[in-house]
């Protein structure tokens, strides 16, 4: 939260969320690096963002299908390039992964022991999100919905666990990937392409580039645990050379200039990774590696520190629960009819005004979410509190932990 937009609440509310602040401020120790949780921050709300923004469901009869401004509008392609951060994330997950795994195997914890509680924290949420989504198709269904609405529904909702999949599988090999080159994944999606796009291959190779194409940010973690990122020549040689990189694949290349998927597109830069959003991706992390003290700086503010703390503690219920609210908000409407920018096709710029408008809807409808489902991704009940208390004494952040619980 900003400044001014904390002096605009009344008084007693203000010093209630300065208090509360300085409380996990002072629980966070000093040695963390507040930059890596920032980081993290900004591409969990990227994609959010980015969902929300590119997402539409039209209303045709009874029937919803999904669209996308970007469909109608290609020249709105930029706004794919600000919101398209998943190799942010990846690149602080490798990090913070083969920190963890390092700091372990100092300790002498097993690697079973470790790699339990790092995808515990990835897939708590998982199972009340498809125990609601089964519910919800099982009760469609029997109303006698259309099918296609239901699998749009449906597909949308549970979209997100792909993530989860690829970043687990990353997750456990972390051991294998401490020591491991970027350039090495990143040669297997350029030949990947060639493969495809040059000899027409069958598109079912691209799968390869669901591992090779997310390794290679997940591999400039490790590096920047081994600390060959520290300096700022190398991250700029990423964002310079990943943005030539990307602009001469677009522009001379045929490769698509949305970085996320487009309906009715015939090539998709995300699904499977191609070169150009692997490249792309080169420059994010680039750009984000050249920000850290900024973010660092900015994060000695208290207020700031506890917005991205807290955004940290439920990272994979904001990220799991977003399509869902989504969805959430455009059945409701739908009781009042079609209305703009939530049921209307998005083929102009009174659309695009239109879902800004309803950004704040949709955020409380993920607020809601967010307090009905955030204790199973901390494990909640008495009964996981004291598993997490003993883990927290286990863990190599045993000062996160502590701030965690200040919270």
């Amino acid at each position: 939260m900003s400044d001014p937009a904390l002096r605009s609440l009344p008084r007693g509310l203000r010093d209630g969320v300065r208090r509360g602040a300085g409380r996990v401020d002072a629980a966070t120790p000093d040695h963390r690096d507040r930059a890596v949780d920032a980081l993290r921050a900004v591409a969990i709300l990227g994609v959010v963002l980015g969902h929300w923004l590119v997402t539409a469901l039209v209303a045709d009869g009874r029937t919803l299908r999904t669209a996308s401004p970007l469909q109608h509008m290609p020249w709105l392609a930029p706004v794919s390039w600000l919101f398209q951060t998943l190799a942010v994330f990846f690149l602080v997950g490798g990090h913070v992964a083969t920190r963890s795994h390092a700091s372990a195997r100092a300790r002498g914890v097993p690697y079973r022991h470790w790699l339990r509680g790092r995808l515990a924290r990835l897939f708590r949420p998982v199972a009340a999100v498809l125990g609601l989504w089964t519910a919800v198709t099982v009760a469609l269904l029997l109303s006698g919905a259309e099918y296609a609405t239901v699998r749009t529904l449906v597909k949308l909702a549970l979209s997100p666990l792909w993530f989860l999949l690829v970043f687990a599988a990353l997750t456990a090999a972390t051991p294998l990937l401490t020591r491991l080159h970027p350039l090495w994944p990143l040669a297997v999606v350029l030949h990947v392409d060639l493969l495809r796009f040059g000899l027409g291959a069958p598109d079912g190779l691209g799968l390869l580039n669901l591992a090779a194409g997310w390794l290679v940010p997940y591999a400039l973690g490790a590096a920047w645990t081994r600390g060959e990122l520290e300096r700022r020549r190398p991250a700029w040689v990423l964002f310079l050379g990943g943005t030539a990189a990307t602009a001469a694949l677009v522009a001379g290349a045929g490769y698509p200039a949305s970085m996320v998927g487009v309906p009715g597109a015939g090539v998709s830069n995300l699904d499977p990774p191609t070169l150009a959003a692997v490249t792309f991706g080169l420059a994010q992390c680039g750009l984000a590696l050249l920000l850290r003290e900024r973010l660092r700086g900015a994060m000695r503010r208290p207020v700031a520190w506890a917005a991205v703390a807290l955004v940290n503690l439920s990272a994979m219920t904001v990220f799991l629960w977003h399509q869902t609210a989504l969805m959430a908000v455009t059945a409701t409407g739908l009781l009042a009819g079609p209305l703009p920018g939530l049921h209307t096709v998005p083929d102009g710029l009174g659309w695009v005004a239109a879902r800004l408008a309803w950004l704040p809807v949709l955020a409380l409808a993920l607020a809601v979410c967010w307090a009905a489902f955030r204790s199973r991704e901390r494990g909640g009940g008495r009964r996981g509190r004291r598993s997490r208390a003993v883990r927290a004494h286990r863990s190599s952040d045993r000062g996160t932990a502590k701030g965690v619980r200040h919270v």
